[in-house]
């Protein structure tokens, strides 16, 4: 690799890692910039997912104080979120690249807007059950469940999509949110991390510098996060989820 060619990957994971600890949308970076200098697809998005999974781990540690008033949620949460990313490992190894990308754009589309009438629907919701706040229901198992199997299979979008399933089922402080979605993006990328590791399809010179730098980007974004405004950052994730829509439905 050339230095421009370290230059890039390692600036393009650093801003993955903070994007995805802030609001979701990291790949838009990291995964583009690997097929710039050169990695093949498939490759790309194995050493992307390597990449960005000690990131998410790291932001999650970040903002440990908002994630540990979850803590009695964490295991089934988390056992949700393993079986969902296996799941959705398996079935890309079975299915061609290129139909699931012609469904991304209508799946970051849909998560957006999901995100964007989060606060009515869950207010719809609460009203529905007759409680307010957070509900893990069997609902909202399966939405975290679907979540979970499309990070597993593709992973683009994969932070918005979790942010407006978690809003949904009654979160409202979006640290709190950024929290519980980098702890169960980690437990998806382990799954993602051994799948692609076993299966030889990382290419360890470019991942090596990513993890350093998706690592350093992870930690200093989601400390970022808890000083922002809540409505900054709910705009900033409705933003990107309509730049991921757009960028992906544009033509190759």
């Amino acid at each position: 690799m050339s230095a421009s060619e370290i230059a890039l990957i390692g600036i393009a994971a650093f801003m993955a890692g903070a994007m995805n600890s802030v609001a979701g949308g990291g790949t838009f970076f990291s995964f583009p910039a690997l097929l710039a200098v050169g990695v093949p697809p498939v490759m790309a998005n194995a050493s992307n997912a390597v990449a960005l999974w000690p990131a998410s781990l790291a932001g999650a540690l970040a903002s440990r104080d908002a994630l540990y008033k979850y803590r009695d949620r964490l295991l089934p949460l988390s056992m949700v979120a393993f079986l969902g990313g296996l799941l959705g490992g398996l079935l890309l190894l079975t299915v061609q690249d290129r139909l699931f990308t012609q469904l991304i754009p209508w799946l970051l589309g849909t998560a957006t807007l999901l995100f964007a009438l989060s606060g009515s629907l869950s207010r719809l919701l609460a009203r529905v059950r007759g409680t307010t706040g957070p509900s893990h229901g069997l609902g909202g198992t399966v939405f975290q469940f679907l979540v979970s199997v499309y990070g597993g299979f593709f992973g683009a979008g994969m932070g918005i999509v979790m942010i407006a399933a978690l809003a949904i089922q009654g979160h409202t402080d979006l640290n709190e949110i950024n929290a519980l979605k980098n702890w169960l993006s980690a437990v998806i990328y382990s799954v993602a991390v051994v799948t692609f590791v076993v299966a030889g399809a990382v290419s360890w010179p470019h991942t090596w510098i990513m993890l350093v730098t998706a690592v350093a980007g992870g930690y200093l974004g989601a400390r970022l996060a808890r000083r922002l405004p809540a409505i900054w950052l709910r705009r900033m994730v409705i933003a990107i989820g309509c730049g991921l829509t757009v960028y992906y439905a544009l033509p190759r």
